[in-house]
This record gives C-alpha cells, structure tokens and sequence, in this order.
C-alpha cells in the first residue's frame, strides 16, 4: 500500500463532512475500538468481526503496516493526516477510499484517533476537495475566478492574478472594469450575465485587449464562463478560467496576412507594381514605414549580375509606402538611386542575402548611422526606434531588400516580427521574380514583333497608306496579327492582313514566318488565290514539322488567317482572296460602306478546300479597310454590332487617312483589349492615260528598232531625256527575247508613276532564263545587261501568257540598282 504526501490541513474536509462518511476509532495500539454502519457498508465487516482486531487486518497489503505506523506517529505530533488508501473488503477485492486521520483524546489524556474514510469510486469528487481542491485551483495553469451575481470578484487564483498583473486584495470584491481598463470589459459582463441568465456556458470566447502585467502588448485571451448553483437551482454566481493563447492568435493573425497577401500583391505582371504592392501591404499591418528596393538589372527583366561590371549594387527604390502621407521620412524618392553605407545593415542583407533585426535604432550602438546624415536626421525627426532589413531572394539570387522600420508603434520589432517579414518578403519576391521574368520576354517579344511588322509602309503613288497596331492589354501581352503593303511590278500594290492563334512569341515567331513568306510569294507575282494556295501548303508543312516537337508552335501557325488583295492602279481593279478571314471594308467616293462578299476560303492549315478569287472595281476616291477581328469583336461584342459601328466611322472617308485610323480605333475600342488589332486604311489613286504608253508590235525582228523610237519619243514626251539610253536598250533586248522565244501577239507597254516601268507581253508560257555568256558567245547577254542597267527585272504570268517587266529609278529618285 502507498500512503500519499499528505497535504497540510487547513479545516476543509469536502466530503468527509457528510453524515454517512464511514468512520472508525482506533486507540494507540493500532486497535479497532469503534465501528460505524457506514464502515461495515464500505468493507463488509461488521462490528463484531472487527472490533478489539488490528486495524493493519484491513489494509489491502498488509506488509506495509510499517509505513501505517509511521503515519500514526505523525499523527502524534500533528492534529489531522489525510491521503488515498487502498483498503481491503471482505469478500477479498480491493477498495480505494480517500481517509481523513484525526487525532481524539480523552479526560484521562488517553489517545485515539477518529478513521474517516470515503469511497473514491462513489464519490469522485473527493479527488478535487479539500487541500487536493485548494491545490488544482491555486496552482492551475488556467486563470480562474468566482464573481457574485452582481459581478463583482468573490475569488481568484495565483494565474489569473499573474494575468492582470493586480493584487488579490485590490480585485476581491471590485468590478472587473475598475482593475482592467485595457479589456473590453463591457463585452465580457454581457457574456457573464447572459450566463447567469441562462445558465448556458460560453466556451472558448476570445478576445483581444492589455493588462497591468503587460501594459505594452496586446495579448489574446480564451475564457470559457459558467453558472455557479445552489443545491436548489438559484445562481450563486458565475465562475470563469480563462488562458493566455497570444501565441495562438498570433499564428492564426500571420497564416491570415499571408493569406491576404497573396491574394493583395502579385496581382499584376510588373516590377515596380508588384514592389509597390508590398509596401503598400505592410503599412500598417507590419510596420509604420516599409521600401521596396530592387536591383537595377530586375527592373529592366535583366538577371541579377548581368550588368556592366560593378553593377551588382546598383540599386533602385522600386516602392515605398508609410503612415504619413507622402512618405516624408523617406530621404529617396521612387525611382531614385540608392547608396547606403557598407557597414550598415542594409549592405549586409543586400550582400549576404540575410535578414537583419535591429529591435532599437541607437545611434550609439550603430555607428552607421552617422555615415548618412541624411538619413540619421530622419530617423531622429520622425523618431524612428526599430528597424527590420529582409532580402527579396529567389533560389539564392538577391533581387533587393525590404525595409521595415516602425515610428509610432510603440513595440520594437521583435524575432516572431522577422519570422512574418522573412514569409511575406520570400512571397513577394517570387511574384516579383515572376514580374521580371515576364518583363523579359515580353519585351523581347514585342521587340521581335517590331522588327517583323513594317517599319514604314509605302504605296507609292498608286496607293495611299495608313495604319494601327495596337498589342493587345492582357497578361500574354505580344500577339501574332500583322500587316503588310507590297510594291508589284506593273505599278500594282499588295495589301496584307493575318491574324495567328495565341500571343506571346511562339505567336510573334509564327507571324514573321508568315509574312516572311508572304512577301517571298508575293514577289513570284502569283494571284491572291494561288498565294493563300502556297501559303497553305507552307503552313501545313510547318505544323507537320513542330507537331511533335513544339507543339505550341504548331497550334499557332495551324489555324491562322490572311486577307491578300491586288490593286492595280491602270485598271482600277483591286483582285482579293481569303483565308478564314472577316472581309475588307470598301467606301465608295460617294460614302457608301460595303463589306464585299467575298468567297470565304478556310483557316490556313486546314488543306480542305480551295481558295477562290474576287474583283472588284476601287474607282479614284475610293477607300479600302483591311483589320484584324479584334477590332470588331470582343467578348461584350458581337461581330456585327462591330461592323455596324466600323461602317459608321468608315463613312467618314473624306478626312485624312492618319485621322480616320485614330477615329477608327478610338471608337471602336472603348473597353479593354482581349485581342490584337491590326488596322489598314488605303486610298488609292489611279495612273491617268497620260502616263501609260502601249503599243502592238508584229512579230517581225525588223520592229525592234520601231519600238525603240517609239519608246524614245514617249521618254522625250514625258521629259524622261536622261533615261532614253538606258530605255532602248531594255526595250530592244525585251522585244527581241519576246519575238525569239515568244509567240504572238506582243505588246509594249511604258508606265510612268514613281519609277518608269517597261513591259512586253507575249502569248507564250515559256520562262526567260538569264543566261551567263562566255567571253567568246557572240549572244546570251541580253537579260544579264537588263538586270545590270535596272532597278529590278521580272516576270509575271496572265492567262493571256506573260509578261517580263523592268523598273528604272526616275531622275532625281535614283535608288540601288542592279539585281533581279
């Protein structure tokens, strides 16, 4: 048997006072001498089987009657012994009882004592009465107190006197609202009367507030409250225990900042936005003054490191923000150049990537400060007393610090402040990360796609240009639509538009291919029809290429759309064809807007059915529109209710080309961009009869020299003298090629407009060849001396047969000759 530590008597017996405790006397010799009916209830034995017996007989493990009279001993010297016993029953089992030893005498000074003694199992309570009771309430970990019904304080423990920081005696008997000020008293009275009320309990009501004991620091309470009742029912007060859970709180409040800072910053795809972000978020939250700064290099979506050399602390103030409006403390401006000293703080994150504590800012304790008496007189202005540096670091590379620095909040920074500031900063450098990476390719994006767009459109002075291009507003940024304003032979003009699937730069990339190649097809002279054919074949062989390989490239080229139409200024004739793209608009002279219903042939990529021409007649006065549909369609627009609106706007066609285009757009686009837009305005202009020549020539060598004169006296007509040389030589070999190898009928024919033009038509298919003569041929020299003497040299095919043609720079316009 175990006798327990006994506890120190203080008069409170709990459950031994009840009349139906089990009781026995025992005299000095350890003998029973009296026996109650509530004994004989708890073991069994009654009063004669027990009696004038040894007490040790009822002990459930009779070796240890030793340590029996060791209490019974110290029961000599003291007044009362209590503890746990483990008694014997008659039927053999064991009893636990808790017993209470009392010391008896009589007037003859013999001495006894009085065995009290409860079942633990019927009445467990016994457990948390008396001294045990006393203990669990004093010592307990959770702050408890008994309020009257009137609220006032009755009892406390040691804890909740700790929490408060108030003596005992200056709280027993007062309101808690007198003792507490820095707690909302008024909302936990109304939590205890409605418990007194209702009698229900309130468990784990948090609130927030400061104590005496703490007077400095907002701690965070959990109180559970329940009513105190008589035996009857009637409240004799209410009772509650309560526990610091600071901690606790704390962790919820960062998960919850972090929490809300993911959804507050990162939110946009740019440096200086994502940093502002930050800065913007910690104030207050965090700290009273917070900048961002950033590497140079980062800011322009360069890598760290890869400036010029000396460059790795080239630092910008991407973002700042504080209590004060204007950030008055800050000594550097957004954008400014930042040069702090190297023995400060700040230096060590930027150069060790570790974060930096200083809970008191003393310009005693930090000499730095000093070095900068710019900002050492800040900190004294603005009193500012504690100050954090964390590094913005991705996988180990410093992209810039973070600065937190605190002025009117009273607390220093503290290592749980660190922890939080190192979680935030680590989060918005990956979106800030995230920003430069995006900064980088978009940029060289868009600069991939303006070295592929036009740099300068010129329609000579058949066709008059205009145009827009406006990238599209979404995260992607860089899309794939382009245009283009070729120059033919016979004074004739190409216009392009096309429209590729995606954005970014698989989209750019596939762009410049396809206008590459447009340009490549367009200078074979082939018709709009055949031009889509060949570009067609071109994209389903590029996406059979990269299918495996590159996929997103081949989703992009597969898919595309082209508009390619030809006018011709001498017959005023534009010829067009399409591939899944939304027709040109056409205003007449007179105003009038029309979309030509062209055949609509499919995307390009799709190989399944054949592209069919159109012409139609664009008279002097005329206008042509060619877009891309992200000007007349969105996702709160209906491709006709753009039309719609594109053909009112269009009607405006008397005002300058440059005008109507921001018109146009202006419009058009009045929400956010979800697309590209490409926008292509020409006016054309026909060439009047009285700078077109032609003539009918037999096919009969002799006329050679006949059509030399007759271009000679056309030249002098037109004050074309200087180029009446050059002339006859062209168009002696070209009528001479076209008589040898041609069939009849051939045509001469001399177009003046920004360069002069000659051309000679034959009925034959056959290709001219231009052949490289040896020094001994009498022959063979004719077209290598046209490429030699023009411009530009070619041959273009009609359904009548051909034609070989060769430009010449007009006087005064002389551009780089030579080369077919």
């Amino acid at each position: 048997m175990m006798f327990p530590r006994e506890a120190e008597p203080d008069g409170t017996h709990g459950p031994f006072e009840a009349a139906n405790v089990a009781a026995a006397v025992i005299d000095a010799k350890g003998t029973v001498i009296g026996w109650t009916g509530a004994a004989e209830r708890l073991l069994g034995y009654g009063a004669a089987e027990i009696l004038d017996r040894s007490a040790t007989a009822l002990l459930a493990s009779p070796e240890d009657a030793s340590r029996a009279a060791g209490v019974a001993k110290a029961c000599g010297t003291r007044e009362s012994w209590g503890g746990l016993v483990g008694a014997r029953h008659r039927d053999g089992h064991r009893v636990e009882v808790g017993l209470r030893v009392t010391a008896m005498s009589d007037t003859d000074d013999r001495r006894a004592w009085l065995v009290s003694a409860i079942d633990l199992s019927k009445a467990p309570t016994w457990a948390v009465s008396g001294e045990v009771l006393e203990g669990f309430l004093t010592r307990s970990p959770l702050g408890m107190a008994v309020l009257s019904p009137d609220l006032r304080y009755v009892w406390m423990n040691d804890t909740l006197e700790r929490y408060g920081g108030v003596p005992r005696d200056q709280r027993l008997g007062r309101r808690m609202s007198e003792s507490l000020p820095g707690l909302n008293t008024d909302a936990l009275e109304a939590q205890m009367r409605r418990v007194l009320e209702t009698g229900k309990p309130v468990v784990d009501y948090e609130y927030r507030g400061w104590t005496w004991a703490d007077p400095h620091q907002e701690h965070a309470y959990s109180t559970s409250f329940f009513r105190l009742d008589d035996p009857e029912g009637n409240p004799l007060g209410v009772c509650y225990m309560g526990m610091d859970v600071t901690d606790r709180w704390r962790a919820r409040e960062r998960l919850a900042l972090l929490s809300e800072a993911s959804a507050r910053i990162g939110g946009t795809l740019n440096v200086l936005a994502t940093a502002q972000e930050l800065a913007d978020f910690a104030v207050p939250r965090l700290a009273d003054f917070v900048t961002v700064d950033l590497l140079e290099a980062v800011l322009h979506g360069d890598e760290p490191g890869s400036g010029p050399v000396g460059s790795e602390y080239l630092v910008r103030r991407a973002g700042q923000q504080s209590i004060h409006v204007g950030c008055p403390e800050s000594v550097i401006a957004t954008g400014g150049s930042i040069d702090a000293p190297r023995s400060s703080p700040y230096f060590e994150t930027m150069a060790n990537g570790t974060a930096v504590l200083e809970p008191f800012l003393d310009p005693v304790t930090a000499p730095w400060i000093s070095e900068d008496p710019a900002r050492a007189r800040s900190i004294a202005k603005f009193g500012m007393h504690s100050a954090m540096w964390v590094p913005l670091s991705v996988r180990g590379t410093v992209l810039g610090v973070a600065s937190f620095v605190r002025m009117e909040h009273p607390q220093p920074f503290e290592e749980d402040d660190l922890v939080l500031a190192e979680e935030l900063v680590s989060r918005a450098a990956v979106w800030v990360e995230n920003a430069r990476r995006y900064t980088r390719e978009h940029a060289s994006a868009l600069a991939l796609q303006r070295s592929l767009l036009p740099q300068g459109l010129n329609g000579g002075t058949a066709m008059e240009v205009a145009s827009r291009y406006l990238p599209t507003d979404v995260r992607e940024g860089v899309g794939g639509d382009w245009f283009d304003v070729i120059q033919l032979s016979g004074a004739r003009v190409a216009l392009v538009v096309g429209d590729v699937v995606g954005h970014g730069l698989n989209a750019a990339a596939t762009m410049g291919r396809l206008r590459t190649a447009v340009q490549t097809l367009a200078d074979m002279d082939l018709p709009p029809d055949e031009l889509l054919a060949h570009l067609d074949d071109l994209v389903i062989r590029l996406t059979e290429e990269k299918g495996g390989d590159d996929e997103p490239i081949a989703t992009a080229v597969l898919g595309a759309t082209c508009l390619y139409a030809v006018y011709d200024p001498v017959t005023q004739l534009c010829t067009m064809a399409r591939a899944g793209h939304p027709p040109p608009a056409v205003v007449s002279p007179g105003g009038k807007v029309t979309f030509p219903d062209l055949p609509s042939g499919p995307p390009l990529g799709l190989g399944s059915l054949p592209f069919e021409s159109a012409e139609i007649s664009l008279p002097e006065g005329s206008l042509i529109a060619l877009y891309t549909d992200g000007l007349i369609e969105s996702s709160d627009q209906d491709i006709d209710v753009g039309l719609s609106r594109l053909s009112d706007v269009l009607a405006q066609s008397g005002l300058p080309l440059e005008e109507l285009c921001s018109a146009v757009v202006n419009n058009l686009l009045t929400g956010p961009q979800t697309d590209d837009v490409a926008l292509l305005l020409a006016r054309p202009h026909a060439l009047g009869a009285d700078r077109i020549a032609s003539w009918d020539l037999p096919t009969d060598p002799a006329i050679v020299a006949s059509a030399r004169e007759l271009a000679v006296r056309q030249l002098i007509g037109w004050g074309l003298d200087d180029l009446a040389m050059t002339t006859e030589l062209v168009v002696s070999e070209l009528v001479t090629n076209a008589i040898r190898h041609g069939t009849g009928p051939v045509r001469l024919r001399m177009i003046r407009h920004d360069k002069l033009i000659c051309e000679v038509s034959d009925a034959s298919n056959t290709s001219p060849r231009m052949g490289h003569a040896r020094t001994t041929d009498e022959g063979g020299r004719g077209l290598f001396l046209v490429a030699q003497l023009t411009r530009r040299w070619g041959t273009r095919y009609t359904q009548a047969g051909k034609i070989i043609w060769a430009e010449q720079d007009l006087p005064g316009r002389k551009g780089q000759g030579g080369g077919s």
